[in-house]
């Protein structure tokens, strides 16, 4: 049971206030209980309060809101319903209040400017969002001007004013050249803020006509350029040179040479300003000179510093930047700008103003019917804010009363509520420089009591250790919980038990006798509910026997025993270690059922064996050490382990000292080395020994140093190199005298679990470290730079104490003291927390996208700023799914791929895109708590890329001169395919290729005959497609014209080497040779008849048949068919002749039916060479090597052996 406290009367006022907060119901999260119980609505999410919308894209209105029941929607629009089912332009999604403007189909984004704002009712009562100003973005052409040249004199400051048109949001301005490239900017040449460019002076080199000022619009991703500017600057050598040749050789003329000057501010003008700048904001402050040399610029706070880490110079030290500003930095701000010459200054006076902002936001109420509560709105600002009411969206002077709720300023108190009492109260905090709006809801319930946890709930523990029973409970009023043992036992009381908060029962101690069925009631003035509970104790599991130290001998058997004694219900498992690491994977290693068996022990067998024994409820272990030693023919002498020092005695006790000292025992052949002292603390924990020190092994006396309010007891243990002794007996007790603590708990920290919360932990001091009785903890906590005064609760010996109500995510100084009941202990240092995180607030804002090529972009986003991410950054999430293909326009299931950038990035790369698609993608800031709201898709689209390989390639139809090819468009086009590109070239019986071909197909073709081609020939095909970008993977096929042999392989992806197919050599065939002798003797024969023809005169009779009929089937074979050419009389002369087989008609010459490649191209109607060459481009190397996978399994013919002659 906790014991009572007395509080001083100075926290009374703070012990009030967290008993209010304890009054209010806390619902636990149980997802059954929630879906069962009312609730008002809660607005969940909604649009920012000002919305720049782009005014080409539908307008979406986000208001989502949670409630039991779930809530209606409804919109005003400049303060006035907003009947959207009049408006057919307007939707609202289902089940939920986000409203849709279609734009894209007509709409005007200028007609539906103004003021919205989402109501989320139910029974309960109605939460309101924010007033959302929509306002479509600008973004205006440049108004027409007659710009005049500026003729410059060297050495003279100029200005060359930008502005831009007025735009929503306003426009970034940059200036550049006709070529797109940004002008250089220096000290002495630099944009101003206003967008406007300063020269200090000018340079010859500054003459140009082509300075021109552009206006970004990132909202509507434009960009407005003005007309080019000129600017021509005169020296003062050729304006002497001009002079001179217009005046005579006695008149005196010369330009007086460049004059320095001193510095002239250029902005801001006058000697003093004022600034007005927001808080959090960022400030920027600006002075730009004129001067010859280019003036310095230096900035410095009157009466002040500047700010250190939140201070940045930039365009070469003319603009002060300030980040995060806060009224302290309020004041004068002094630019000064130097030369050689002279000086010039300027004060700008900065005020900062603040929105409101939040001390205490208005939280939740749950409350039971009769009690009390109370809403408290707390904000801040300059000017200080105003403080209004609503109720369910109605001011709260009109709207129906409730004698139980009553208004006092920033706070509303109820008293004795009802469940009418129920509704959704808004709290306004209001000044010139903006607002801040809060709902929370009053729930007043009235619930008869539930049991969470489920019935009959088997707990299992061991003896002697504690045991937690849960009842998880919700009820309204609260319920009151007790606890019976057994069906009909007596309620469970005393100081053997304790009773938690949340309704779990602990029995510190459970006994075997503890094992039975527990009884959880619950009751409040609605009803009564109880829930069973069974709790088993088991036996502990004990090695009763436990291995023991071993020396054996090299080669010899060792033995080590476990045997455990367990509960029978239990199934115990028993793991063996050597030296805290798996045994190793050795068949000598014997594992028995209660035994370790190492056989023919070696050297690496030497160490710590460890018996581990587990059960699903508790484990023990236990260790032996192993000492191998070398095997003599005679009695070795025997090294073991000291035996245990003894006779331990205490003297010159002192109250943070004693001196200890002891007899050694036995060395056992083996030197002391070292002892080992221990000591106990019987007062916090018996029977646990803590390591002391440590003193050589001739030292047999020693003084120790001890704490306060410790009953010490200490034992020895001697070490030598074979291992520790057995411990000696303890010495007798000395409980040593209380004192304040020494120390205060580490590790302190302060991290908030809730977003309304700070919980701060530390690590508890040790039994001993109290140094004295009745342990406890000062927490101190106050908000870094606005709470001037500490907040302090003391607490029991624990280590995390809660604060509820504080901000979202603002930094805390947090300290802990230890005290006991003699004092304090020793200030303590002071640690920086933070409260709770939130989900951020905001999108990340102008995200822009970059894309690379085909396959790669990048994304840029401005950065969140950090109060609205409400937590530790943790970076950037990158949403991005493709939308469709834009060369199949079809949509497909959409997978969101998701990329984190860790860290302040401000852009990412977005890999592995598709080709000629359109995404879409989104930005959100991470934090410690989750993801913020998404950025607006943005849609871009990928670039054409190369086209996949066609899907197939079929060729079929095959004749004697001709085949057909069929293909399939690629599977990815990545673009819009141009055209097809087919090559081909022959392949001879020796694996060689002959001359590539290639012909250009229009993309809409999906087959062709190619004609003319040899008979009785192979042809390697290669096909691809071509989009703008260029030629993708192409895909081989191969193919015969038929006559004897006709056969169509399988197609093979990428280009490879070009190889023909591997055929059979019938060269070697022994039907071949036959023939061939056939063949070689009829030719013999031939000859003969010839010669002696020819010896006669006249002609062969033969030949003149064949002159009389003249028929190609019956020609004789030419060489480029692999036969020979025909014979002349005797009267020719003529050696023999190549010629190529021609039409019966004899008319074509072989140089007729070359054919255009150009012609061919351009249909299929070309003609190739007769003798199956082609125009290609290779180099003329002939390749050997087969193409694998392709042996032919054609039948050989005449013909193709003769072929084989070529």
């Amino acid at each position: 049971m906790m014991k009572k406290q007395h509080i001083p009367a100075s926290k009374a006022s703070l012990v009030l206030f967290l008993c209010q907060m304890i009054s209010a119901l806390d619902v636990p999260l149980d997802s059954k209980l929630l879906e069962e119980l009312s609730q008002p609505p809660t607005i969940t999410q909604q649009s920012p309060k000002d919305y720049i919308v782009d005014p080409r894209e539908n307008i979406v209105i986000q208001c989502e809101a949670k409630g039991k029941p779930p809530p209606s929607f409804s919109w005003t629009r400049n303060g006035t319903h907003f009947d959207i089912d009049k408006d057919a332009q307007v939707t609202m999604k289902p089940n939920s209040g986000t409203l849709v403007i279609n734009i894209m189909n007509g709409g005007k984004a200028e007609a539906y400017e103004g003021v919205y704002q989402c109501t989320a009712r139910n029974e309960r009562g109605a939460a309101i969002s924010n007033n959302i100003v929509i306002r479509p973005s600008r973004s205006p052409l440049w108004t027409k001007e007659k710009l005049e040249p500026n003729h410059v004199r060297e050495g003279d400051s100029l200005v060359l004013h930008c502005r831009p048109p007025v735009g929503l949001p306003p426009p970034i301005i940059f200036w550049m050249d006709n070529a797109f490239q940004r002008l250089p900017q220096s000290e002495r040449v630099s944009q101003g803020l206003n967008g406007d460019l300063y020269f200090s002076n000018v340079q010859p080199e500054d003459t140009r006509e082509d300075y021109i000022c552009y206006a970004r619009f990132n909202h509507t991703q434009t960009i407005q350029q003005k007309q080019p500017i000129s600017v021509k600057v005169f020296s003062m050598d050729s304006l002497n040179d001009t002079i001179a040749a217009n005046l005579s050789d006695t008149d005196i003329y010369g330009a007086k040479p460049v004059t320095e000057r001193q510095p002239v501010l250029l902005t801001p003008t006058g000697s003093t300003s004022t600034k007005v700048e927001l808080r959090g904001n960022v400030l920027l402050l600006e002075c730009i000179a004129a001067g010859l040399p280019t003036p310095a610029i230096r900035w410095i706070k009157e009466g002040g510093e500047l700010p250190a880490n939140r201070t940045f110079l930039e365009n070469f030290k003319k603009t002060l930047k300030i980040i995060d500003v806060s009224e302290a930095d309020s004041g004068n701000y002094k630019c000064i700008a130097r030369n050689a010459l002279g000086s010039a200054h300027h004060v700008i006076s900065v005020t900062v103003k603040a929105a409101p902002y939040w001390i205490t936001a208005p939280r939740n109420l749950v409350l039971s019917p009769g009690e009390d509560g109370t809403l408290i709105c707390r904000a801040n600002g300059n000017p200080k804010p105003t403080i209004s009411w609503l109720a369910n969206g109605v001011p709260i002077a009109i709207a129906p009363e409730d004698p139980s709720r009553k208004v006092d300023g920033d706070t509303i108190i109820f008293s004795h509520v009802q469940e009418r009492s129920s509704a959704v109260y808004q709290c306004n905090a209001s000044n010139e420089y903006g607002y801040l709006l809060a709902n929370a809801f009053v729930n007043v319930l009235a619930e008869p009591p539930r049991i969470l946890t489920p019935a009959n709930k088997l707990y299992q523990v061991i003896a002697d250790s504690p045991a937690l029973l849960d009842c998880a409970y919700f009820g309204s009023p609260k319920p009151e919980i007790e606890w019976f043992k057994g069906v009909k036992g007596s309620i469970l009381r005393g100081n053997e038990y304790v009773f938690h908060d949340n309704g779990t029962l602990e029995i510190p101690v459970a006994q075997k006798d503890s094992t039975g069925t527990y009884t959880c009631v619950a009751r409040n003035e609605l009803g009564k509910i109880q829930n069973e509970v069974q709790l088993e104790v088991k036996d502990p599991t004990m090695i009763i026997k436990q291995p023991e130290y071993k020396v054996i001998q090299r080669y010899g058997q060792v033995s080590f025993e476990c045997i455990i004694k367990h509960d029978s219900t239990l199934v115990p498992t028993v793991i063996w270690l050597k030296d805290n690491d798996e045994l190793p994977d050795d068949e000598r290693f014997l594992v028995g059922k209660d035994n370790l068996t190492i056989m023919n022990v070696t050297d690496k067998d030497d160490g710590t064996y460890t018996c581990i024994v587990n059960t699903t409820l508790d484990s023990v272990s236990a260790s032996a050490v192993l000492t191998v030693v070398a095997a003599h023919p005679t009695p070795a002498i025997i090294y073991a382990r000291p035996n245990p020092p003894f006779d331990l005695e205490l003297t010159g006790q002192l109250e943070r000292s004693v001196e200890l000292s002891w007899i050694p025992g036995d060395e056992n052949n083996s030197p002391i080395t070292n002892f080992v002292i221990e000591y106990e603390d019987g007062l916090h924990e018996p029977g646990v020994w803590h390591y002391q020190m440590e003193v050589p092994g001739t030292q047999t006396t020693v003084q120790l140093k001890l704490s306060p309010y410790v009953n010490y007891s200490f034992r020895v243990i001697a070490v030598n190199e074979i291992g520790r002794s057995q411990p000696s007996e303890p010495s007798e007790q000395y409980l040593t005298k209380s004192a304040n603590p020494d120390e205060n708990p580490s590790n302190v920290q302060g991290i908030g679990s809730e977003p309304d919360n700070l919980v701060i932990t530390w690590e508890s001091l040790k039994g001993f470290q109290s140094n004295g009785p009745g342990l406890q903890y000062k927490v101190s906590w106050r908000q870094k730079d606005v709470d001037d005064e500490w907040t302090s609760v003391i607490v029991a010996n624990v280590s995390k104490y809660i604060v509820s109500g504080t901000p979202t995510f603002v930094p805390y100084e947090i300290k802990v003291q230890a005290l006991n009941d003699l004092g304090y202990a020793p200030e303590p240092s002071e640690v920086i927390g933070h409260s709770g995180e939130d989900l951020p607030m905001v999108a990340p804002g102008n995200v822009q996208v970059h894309v690379i090529n085909s396959t790669l972009a990048k994304v840029n986003w401005d950065t969140v700023p950090l109060k609205s991410v409400r937590g530790h950054l943790q970076g950037y999430k990158v949403y991005y799914w493709k939308v469709q293909s834009l060369s199949r326009r079809s949509r497909r299931h959409v997978e969101k791929k998701i990329l984190t950038f860790r860290g302040n990035k401000t852009f990412g790369m977005l890999p592995g895109l598709e080709p000629y698609s359109s995404y879409k993608l989104n930005v959100r800031v991470v934090n410690g708590k989750g993801e913020g709201p998404a950025s607006p898709d943005k849609v871009f689209k990928t670039p054409e890329g190369v086209p996949s390989s066609p899907s197939f390639l079929k060729i079929t139809n095959p004749t004697l001169d001709s085949l057909t090819l069929e293909w399939g468009s690629p599977t990815h086009p990545n673009g819009v395919l141009t055209s097809y590109i087919l090559k081909f070239q022959p392949i001879n019986n020796t694996h060689e290729l002959g001359p590539l071909v290639e012909i250009r197909i229009p993309a809409n073709e999906s087959s062709l005959i190619l004609k003319n081609l040899n008979y009785s020939t192979r042809y390697k095909f290669y096909f691809n497609a071509q989009t703008s970008v260029g030629s993708g993977n192409q895909i081989t096929e191969e193919a015969v014209t038929i006559m004897d042999e006709a056969g169509i392989l399988h197609p093979a992806v990428g280009a490879g080497k070009a190889m023909a197919s591997r055929q059979v050599d019938i060269a070697t065939q022994g039907w071949f040779i036959g023939l061939m002798c056939a063949v070689a003797l009829l030719i013999l024969i031939l000859l003969i008849v010839c010669f002696i023809r020819r010896n006669k005169g006249g002609k062969y009779p033969v030949k003149e048949k064949e002159d009389a009929h003249a028929d190609p089937e019956i020609q004789p074979m030419k060489e480029d068919d692999g036969t020979f050419g025909e014979y002349s009389d005797a009267e020719d002369h003529k050696p023999l002749k190549k010629g190529s087989r021609t039409p019966s008609d004899r008319t074509v010459k072989k140089e007729d039916s070359d054919d255009s490649l150009v012609d061919y191209g351009e249909g299929v109607n070309g003609q190739f060479n007769e003798d199956g060459s082609f125009i290609g481009q290779y180099s003329g190397k002939k390749e050997k090597e087969p193409a694998e996978g392709n042996e032919s399994s054609e039948a050989p013919s005449p013909v193709n052996a003769m072929n084989s002659f070529v």
